[in-house]
């Protein structure tokens, strides 16, 4: 690891086999990258990188991303093999790197997917993080692999390294980068989320990993949120990875954090269908468990013990656990998952892991979570499971929600429909892994995200956590699925690509989502900028002009060819505005084919409403909407400018 002295990185000797970036006499501007390590393999050496495995790696001219020159790595035999790089001397804990390197396959080889990873080893023992997912790559052109790392502790061992999914292709990297950009300071001046929702949920929450301890994740962290959740230390895999051996350093790290910050926990989870290591359905001959009765015990026993230690282990530490995760499967006739949980052990894994929690934590909070539970075949399954769980004496205590949902679904009113659902069972509900997804499809990538979709976003934010707050008699707590935009699981799922689901941005800047929680008045509102140069550093702020009118645009459905939409005015003078007349433009060819509550035309790309005789008037601080159905082909952006009666007017 690099060392800090005396306040700034200390400066590294490395040979000349790997280029490191210098940093001259003026200061580089708050956003410009700092480049740590290049490999561009001009001069003809591999400049440190080998071979991870029995393959060979040599520099060549065959091919070249830039320059003349990239680094071949032929003659693998295994799929983990590929060139490695090691980093230990460069990466310091804490600080988020961004890794780049563009990759190809040899001439001749059949395309196959590339993953970029990093190695880490601690008193000897491996762990391997992903840093890109299998991305498809073939020998007719460069694929650039990025993504983002922050190492949590100090370690033995540190290394990069190529794989590809084929276990003998070839393949050429080039023009590799280890670079990161120094985060501005929190902001502290404005409301934590805690204490704007501390009137209505007991808990509010962020999951995160532990490399979000440190600097700047760790102090928004602490000023924000009162409780956490381990987005991965507690799983099966990271707790119980070989039979009887257990580890918990990670997830002793995160609790550690929570009991110094006055912060509750949440622990995520105890069963659930992934991330559950291969031995745990394997018979005692070794073999793949088929549904024998003694199977079923084997695995039953083997779940007990496994809650036992686990739960037990954290004691009164961690007060809230998701039991179970993701049993429902609402295709099935009987509404239950198969998965190989249910199809050795039947119902009963659920009932011995809640039985099993409930004797070892008596105190604690016992959750089924799952995801979208607001589609209502889902959600009807999930109740009627708990009912019938709770009716046999099985201690289920809550009902977590994940709401991983995006700008444009689901509806306020199915939200609100999921809630009132399970209200008559008399248990606790918990919004688990919030997160909105700028995107609505997997077609969808923004190299940068428009400001009309994170307007959207924060409009989904504010309506939603109206929905919950009108409700926060039966929820307890919500729970963010992640601290901010530079570390989300969206960036990797479904589709890689980066997305910005969270209240926070990369550069951990409070964005209009946030205010959409914590104060929706304040969606859209004046926005800071800093530009520094090599002698001064100057701050603009950048207020909206005053306007009498405040415009909303939502997009209730959304269909091959057409959509739902609806606009709502709102009038933020003192005076009422008679006689209105409302106009904006579509960029991308949307036609407006039926209007309600108002009479319009379209001439081109733009669009006019005019009142009709019984909402004539918006009284001073009063709104009126109007809905439509529409076409588009394409892409359906949204507007970004309304006028009323030829005033522009505020969105939010």
């Amino acid at each position: 690891m690099r060392r800090v002295l005396a306040g700034a990185l200390a400066a590294s000797v490395v040979a000349a086999l790997v280029a490191v970036a210098q940093v001259g006499s003026g200061a580089a501007a708050a956003d410009d990258p700092v480049v740590v390590v290049t490999s561009t393999f001009e001069d003809a050496t591999t400049q440190g990188w080998a071979p991870r495995g029995g393959h060979a790696v040599e520099v060549g001219t065959a091919v070249a991303h830039g320059g003349t020159h990239s680094l071949a790595a032929t003659g693998r035999t295994q799929n983990w093999e590929g060139p490695t790089l090691d980093l230990l001397d460069e990466v310091d804990p804490g600080t988020r790197y961004e890794l780049s390197v563009w990759v190809r396959l040899a001439v001749g080889e059949a395309a196959t997917q590339a993953r970029l990873s990093v190695e880490r080893r601690t008193a000897g023992t491996p762990s391997y993080d992903q840093v890109v997912g299998d991305t498809a790559v073939t020998a007719d052109g460069w694929v650039n692999l990025r993504g983002g790392y922050t190492l949590a502790a100090d370690v033995d061992f540190l290394a990069a390294y190529v794989e590809l999914t084929s276990a003998t292709a070839s393949l050429h990297i080039d023009d590799f980068t280890l670079s990161y950009t120094p985060l501005p300071p929190i902001q502290t001046d404005i409301p934590s989320v805690k204490d704007a929702l501390a009137d209505h949920f007991e808990a509010v929450g962020a999951a995160v990993e532990p490399a979000q301890l440190l600097g700047n994740h760790g102090q928004l962290l602490a000023k924000h949120f009162n409780s956490l959740t381990p987005g991965n230390q507690l799983k099966w895999d990271a707790t119980e990875l070989t039979e009887g051996t257990f580890r918990f350093t990670d997830a002793d790290a995160l609790v550690a954090f929570a009991r110094a910050n006055g912060m509750a926990v949440r622990g995520h989870t105890l069963v659930w269908h992934q991330q559950t290591p291969a031995w745990v359905f394997r018979d005692a001959a070794g073999a793949d468990m088929t549904a024998t009765p003694a199977n079923k015990a084997l695995l039953l026993a083997r779940l007990e013990a496994h809650i036992r230690a686990v739960v037990g282990h954290f004691g009164d530490d961690i007060g809230v656990w998701d039991v179970v995760n993701e049993v429902i499967d609402e295709t099935q006739a009987d509404g239950l998952r198969r998965s190989r949980w249910f199809e050795i052990a039947g119902l009963d894994y659920v009932r011995t892991a809640f039985r099993v929690a409930r004797e070892v934590a008596p105190d604690a909070v016992l959750v089924i979570n799952d995801y979208n539970t607001n589609v209502p075949a889902k959600r009807d399954r999930l109740h009627d499971l708990v009912a019938r769980l709770r009716a046999e004496g099985v201690p289920v205590d809550a009902v977590g929600h994940q709401m991983h949902v995006n700008v444009q679904w689901p509806s306020v009113a199915e939200t609100e429909a999921m809630i009132t659902k399970f209200a008559p069972l008399g248990v606790d509900q918990q919004i688990t892994e919030m997160d909105v997804s700028v995107y609505t499809d997997n077609s969808q990538s923004y190299p940068t995200p428009p400001a009309e979709v994170l307007l959207a976003q924060a409009h989904r934010y504010r309506d939603l956590f109206e929905v919950f707050k009108r409700h926060s008699g039966e929820i307890s707590s919500v729970t963010l699925w992640g601290l901010a935009d530079d570390n989300t699981w969206l960036d990797s799922f479904p589709v890689t690509r980066k997305d910005h689901p969270l209240l926070f941005d990369t550069r951990l800047q409070a964005k209009d989502a946030y205010w959409g929680v914590v104060d929706p008045s304040q969606i859209g509102g004046p926005t800071t900028t800093t530009t520094t140069t090599t002698t001064t550093t100057t701050t603009t702020t950048d207020s909206p002009p005053p306007a009498s009118c405040a415009v909303s645009y939502d997009i209730a459905g959304q269909w091959q060819n057409g959509f739902q939409g609806s606009v709502r005015v709102t009038n933020r003078g003192t005076a009422p505005i008679d006689r209105w007349t409302l106009t904006w433009n579509y960029a991308n060819g949307q036609r407006v084919t039926q209007l309600w509550n108002g009479a319009f035309r379209q001439s081109g790309g733009q669009v006019t409403v005019d009142h009709v005789g019984w909402n004539h008037l918006i009284p001073a601080g009063g709104s009126t909407s109007i809905g439509f159905l529409g076409t588009w082909s394409g892409v359906n952006a949204k507007p970004t400018a309304f006028t009323l009666n030829g005033l522009a007017c505020r969105l939010g």
